[in-house]
């Protein structure tokens, strides 16, 4: 009997020769490291050093986090990646009464300079990767990133890491935007214009289908939205005057990692493949970096379980399994415990751990490409490709990504594919582990690590103080230039720069552009 892939896609019982009947290895395939990368980005992929193991963490406030942060590079981390709680990432300052009750909730808050500077104390930041799941102030949390090196004597150029920046994938499925897409569109471009002169290492977005698909989005969704909107980045750029191949080579993407292996894998190799025909064909880029779908991928938070969460073990394993078969360049591997509150020191080591036996207990990484010339894996992809190509050609039609945003036409699609799956779920169809079948009688308790709630007065009250002590004078001039310079059409990088300097908050910085730019309302569904 025929199964259906997460994409809706028909899996047969048995593949043969006759499944790839006229298939050319030489135009899907390639070389590793080789156009059009189906094979992965680099030629010697894992057998030359692994991928970059980060665990995304970031809690309560600057000084926890940074406790938890020194702990993982001790455990062997190589790469750090920051969460920030729902008020920095909507642009609020802790103190705003929109912030009361999700202070350092789902990530740390960081209200200021002063923030920053505890958050990566005695953390190297020229020796360090570091990536910020931040979009529409992800200017803010670089400029404050660039100002804390600077202070600790590293210069710019050597600075390494991402910033999330994707805002479009936040209208679709996410919604922590701030300003309407046109002028969020306007402060991207001039990130990867600051950056190019500013912080060349830098990766300047991580262009995210993780949250389509943890809202609901089948694996060819995934990839068909997240390319869509990489697409309508490389457009604003390029309408902005800048050369594909200066900012293209520091595009990055991030995806997530199912348990369903087999098209896990053919999604990542139909990712590559279809982005690098894109580059070449559509922008005309030339330099080789320009072509190379670079991602990040986190296992997938939205299969773990509350109940029976030591089963997530497993779960996280097979993912990141899937993710090193398919040729990420940074995993984050989530912690067990990560569907019943923030993961503690222990669940966040296991997690790390589950990382370092992929690594260096099994065999993954002995060889290239382990999958090339499989029969399944190959039509796979070949199948997720054509999907993703139909999807986006939709998109293309409605008139690009802002236009099919606004028209609601991603979110309705993503959507659809939640409620089948919901519906496969309630029916037994889909079968999950420890909660409709296999279940116990009575759950085991688990003690979760707990948010102080006495955080939010605490942020407040230096608030009070950063208030206090600096020039306000300064400060009020510095937004004054940055309200100017957005109203026009100068790079606001520069003036926000000054102003956080001046310890100006990062909701004073965010509301002086939502004056000018105003704020995003959603539009009906498609």
């Amino acid at each position: 009997m025929t199964r259906e892939s997460e994409s809706g896609l028909p899996i047969e019982p048995v593949y043969g020769p006759e499944t790839l009947d006229g298939w050319r290895a030489e135009e899907k395939l390639g070389e590793p490291g080789a156009f059009p990368y189906t094979r992965g980005v680099h030629p010697t992929m894992y057998t030359g050093r692994p991928w970059t193991m980060r665990q995304y963490a970031g809690f309560g406030t600057a000084t926890e986090s940074n406790a938890r942060y020194k702990q993982l590079i001790a455990d062997g981390t190589a790469g750090l990646s920051v969460a920030f709680d729902l008020p920095t990432q909507m642009g609020h300052d802790s103190d705003a009464p929109i912030a009361s009750g999700e202070v350092g909730k789902v990530g740390v808050a960081i209200d200021s300079i002063d923030d920053m500077r505890v958050l990566f104390g005695g953390i190297p930041l020229g020796e360090v990767s570091t990536s910020m799941t931040i979009n529409a102030p992800a200017a803010l949390l670089l400029l404050l990133y660039q100002l804390v090196a600077e202070e600790q004597g590293v210069p710019a150029e050597k600075l390494t890491g991402t910033i999330q920046n994707d805002v479009l994938k936040e209208y679709i499925a996410r919604g922590t935007y701030i300003f309407p897409p046109k002028p969020s569109l306007r402060l991207i471009a001039d990130i990867f214009k600051y950056c190019k002169a500013e912080i060349p290492k830098w990766n300047t977005i991580s262009i995210s289908g993780y949250h389509m698909a943890e809202a609901g989005a089948s694996p060819a969704q995934e990839i068909a939205f997240t390319l869509a909107d990489g697409i309508e980045y490389v457009r604003t750029a390029v309408a902005a005057g800048m050369d594909v191949d200066d900012f293209a080579p520091r595009l990055s993407f991030f995806f997530v990692a199912r348990t369903t292996i087999l098209e896990e894998v053919a999604k990542f190799r139909a990712a590559r493949r279809i982005w690098a025909k894109v580059m070449k064909e559509e922008f005309g880029a030339k330099n080789p970096k320009s072509l190379m779908l670079r991602f990040h991928t986190q296992t997938a938070g939205v299969q773990l379980t509350a109940q029976q969460p030591e089963v997530n073990l497993v779960r996280v394993a097979v993912q990141g399994l899937g993710a090193v078969l398919g040729g990420t360049q940074s995993l984050h591997t989530n912690s067990f415990d990560e569907a019943i509150a923030l993961p503690t020191d222990r669940s966040a080591r296991l997690a790390l751990r589950t990382q370092q036996v992929l690594a260096y207990e099994t065999d993954v990484t002995a060889t290239v490409d382990p999958f090339a010339g499989s029969y399944v894996v190959e039509k796979m992809t070949d199948d997720v490709e054509a999907a993703a190509l139909e999807l986006m050609l939709r998109v293309e039609d409605l008139g690009g990504a802002v236009e099919a945003i606004e028209r609601g036409f991603q979110k309705s699609e993503i959507e659809r594919s939640a409620y089948r799956i919901a519906l496969e779920t309630d029916s037994g169809d889909r079968v999950v582990v420890g909660v409709n079948r296999f279940r116990l009688g009575a759950e085991e308790p688990y003690e979760p690590l707990r948010v102080d709630p006495a955080i939010e007065a605490r942020q407040a009250a230096r608030l009070a103080k950063l208030r206090a002590e600096r020039d306000q004078g300064a400060v009020d001039s510095a937004l004054a230039e940055l309200k100017r310079a957005a109203e026009g059409t100068a790079n606001v990088l520069h003036p926000m720069k000054d102003a956080l300097r001046e310890r100006a908050t990062v909701g004073e910085v965010c509301d002086a552009l939502r004056e000018v730019w105003g704020a995003y309302v959603p539009t009906d569904a498609f």
